[in-house]
């Protein structure tokens, strides 16, 4: 106690200049300040592995006297969208843990709140341009100072991914990786490549879809532009607009939340490449020859084994699919069915999963599928639950008819191959009898051939 009363007495006199210990933090605006308009001011945030919860702000002209800056690491720059409401977005806490986590990684959050934050999407979008010359002059210093630019990774979501797509293009493509978390459609769709993200914007470009239909982008933007779900509606967001804000925004944001499940590994989002939603539900691409000998990409922030090749590719769409809630990951099989009838049929087909008491179901109904004499047909059944060892398996052949005969499917051969599972077996039955709407089980047994 005297000590500390010594020390005290002696600040009081000779002067003390303790080091600061306060955190810099985003910028919190309220809806007035958002509806009365801001001028375009940008803040960058330093966060590390040692401060994950305490960002500092760093100078836009020196760098010298940053010491947790360390420039001969990576750095992630995240970069938000637009602020209708000034607040600061709920996810960026969640994704500067989750990256700082990474090894020797600097995150950098780009807090242009204002300026994003207005009424006026309008406006915003014009800020951009501006918001992005600050990003690369700030980018052009660090370069000075020894970082390189392909050790650079900016993550945009919304219309920040077509800033980060700015500064690419500014910084003349030597960025080492953009990746656009459903880029802004409003005011983009259609543009030039010069005004939004494209593939010449970095060394690597990869893009995430969830909301195409509304505020995301359409058409393709980068050397891998990944779908989920088809890139519109997620599962899980409301159809009806009397879910409030939820239904304007829910599909859009997936798109981070995917990405924060991808970073922190809950789930891995294996996609295929495709040249369409459809052909994908359809079983038509669930193999990944066009990018061998690389590895199916994987959504996410490990791009390793297979990027080099989809730059070579050209531009690639991906598909793959999600549950309604975190951490999202579906279980995939590949259905080959080789079916006997002397007249066809037409139907969908419902398939569970059994493993002990745990069951899991999926319903292929995105089209009726017609069922032919001695034909193959494929299907990509989709489930929420992975259940390992399936033990049992339900299958139902569902059709239009409810008066008259009972039709009958029969199926010669039925073989079920877990995706991104290569160690597991492949799951057949032979000769099933299956009556319209009614359910037929059958323990699966090894496969007899190696394929067909």
């Amino acid at each position: 106690m005297k000590s500390y009363l010594l020390l005290l007495l002696l600040c009081l006199f000779a002067g003390c200049k303790g080091q600061k210990s306060e955190c810099d933090s985003f910028t919190d605006l309220n809806f007035h300040e958002s509806f009365m308009g801001t001028n375009l001011s940008v803040k960058l945030l330093l966060y590390t592995g040692a401060n994950p919860d305490c960002g500092h702000q760093l100078s836009h002209h020196d760098l010298t006297h940053q010491p947790l800056f360390n420039l001969s690491r990576r750095t992630a720059m995240v970069i938000h969208g637009y602020r209708p409401t000034g607040a600061p977005p709920i996810w960026v806490s969640h994704m500067v843990h989750l990256l700082a986590g990474q090894d020797d990684t600097n995150v950098v959050v780009v807090d242009w709140n204002r300026g994003a934050a207005n009424i006026n999407y309008f406006t915003a979008v014009a800020n951009s341009r501006s918001a992005a010359a600050n990003i690369s002059g700030f980018i052009q210093k660090m370069q000075e100072h020894g970082a390189s630019l392909s050790s650079i990774h900016l993550i945009g979501m919304s219309l920040g991914a077509h800033v980060a797509g700015f500064v690419g293009a500014m910084l003349k493509g030597k960025i080492g990786r953009i990746t656009g978390l459903d880029p802004a459609g409003p005011l983009f769709n259609g543009v030039p490549p010069a005004d939004r993200l494209d593939p010449t914007d970095a060394l690597f470009v990869d893009v995430l879809h969830t909301d195409m239909n509304t505020l995301g982008y359409k058409e393709s933007l980068g050397h891998i532009d990944f779908y989920a779900n088809g890139g519109a509606d997620q599962p899980g967001c409301p159809k009806s607009i009397f879910a409030g804000k939820s239904y304007f925004v829910c599909n859009h944001q997936r798109a981070v939340f995917l990405f924060l499940c991808a970073l922190n590994k809950t789930c891995s989002f294996t996609a295929y490449p495709c040249s369409s939603y459809s052909d994908f539900q359809d079983g038509r691409c669930l193999s990944c020859e066009p990018l061998r000998p690389a590895p199916c990409p994987v959504f996410g922030y490990d791009v390793r084994g297979w990027r080099d090749i989809v730059v070579q590719q050209g531009q690639t769409r991906a598909y793959f699919s999600t549950t309604a809630e975190s951490p999202y990951c579906k279980s995939s099989y590949r259905v080959d069915m080789v079916t006997w009838n002397q007249f066809t049929r037409w139907g969908i087909v419902v398939l569970k999963l059994h493993s002990g008491r745990r069951v899991t179901e999926t319903r292929m109904d995105h089209k009726v599928i017609r069922f032919e004499q001695y034909t193959a047909t494929r299907m990509l059944a989709q489930f929420d639950e992975d259940l390992h060892p399936v033990q049992k398996i339900s299958i139902r052949f569902i059709t239009g008819n409810i008066i008259g005969p009972k039709y009958k499917l029969r199926l010669l051969r039925i073989r079920l191959t877990p995706l991104g599972e290569p160690n597991r077996l492949l799951l057949c039955c032979y000769d099933i009898i299956l009556e319209e709407n009614t359910e037929a089980s059958f323990r699966p047994r090894p496969c007899e051939e190696p394929g067909f």
